[in-house]
């Protein structure tokens, strides 16, 4: 029985701290699936599909990553892709108590789908995509809180904004 692990995110865009989450639940786990949720309700700022890209682009050099895009309720989408665990990374502590929720939802609707909680390098635990949006938006230097593809699609999509 293969051990397949879920990430569920909008990753809106990737950064840096959700890359490094899925290598440190790449070494744990056979597979990771990083799973991109359309969630139009947040409004993101690319689309799925771009978004499906980013994540392709920022985690090319792990082997056993897959990337699909999804929508609806999440423990269908893992039951359906055969996952046992959920990945959710923990920042700092005000991440817990959300988190603990969702994990306590997902295990009554699929009591034997786990919830594995990592938290990134201690460099990447500031890091957010709404922080890196917003760096980005005003010009700021991302460069060191997202990998480069990511980084050229940000200035893209912001290029020709005039309250850069």
């Amino acid at each position: 029985m293969s051990r397949i692990i879920l990430y569920p995110g909008t990753f809106d865009p990737i950064t840096n701290g959700h890359t490094d989450l899925v290598m440190r639940a790449a070494r744990l786990f056979d597979e990771v699936i990083v799973a991109v949720a359309e969630n139009p309700g947040k409004g993101p700022l690319f689309s799925i599909e771009e978004r499906e890209e980013m994540v392709l682009q920022a985690t090319a050099h792990i082997a056993n990553v897959k990337v699909v895009g999804f929508s609806g309720l999440l423990v269908d989408f893992a039951l359906k892709h055969k996952a046992n665990a959920l990945l959710r990374g923990i920042r700092a502590v005000s991440d817990f108590e959300y988190e603990f929720q969702l994990a306590s939802m997902n295990r009554r609707l699929a009591p034997n789908l786990e919830s594995v909680f990592l938290t990134p390098d201690e460099t990447n635990t500031f890091i957010s995509s709404t922080l890196v949006r917003e760096v980005a938006k005003y010009g700021g230097e991302i460069s060191d809180f997202v990998h480069p593809y990511v980084g050229a699609c940000l200035r893209d999509k912001f290029a020709g904004n005039s309250s850069n």
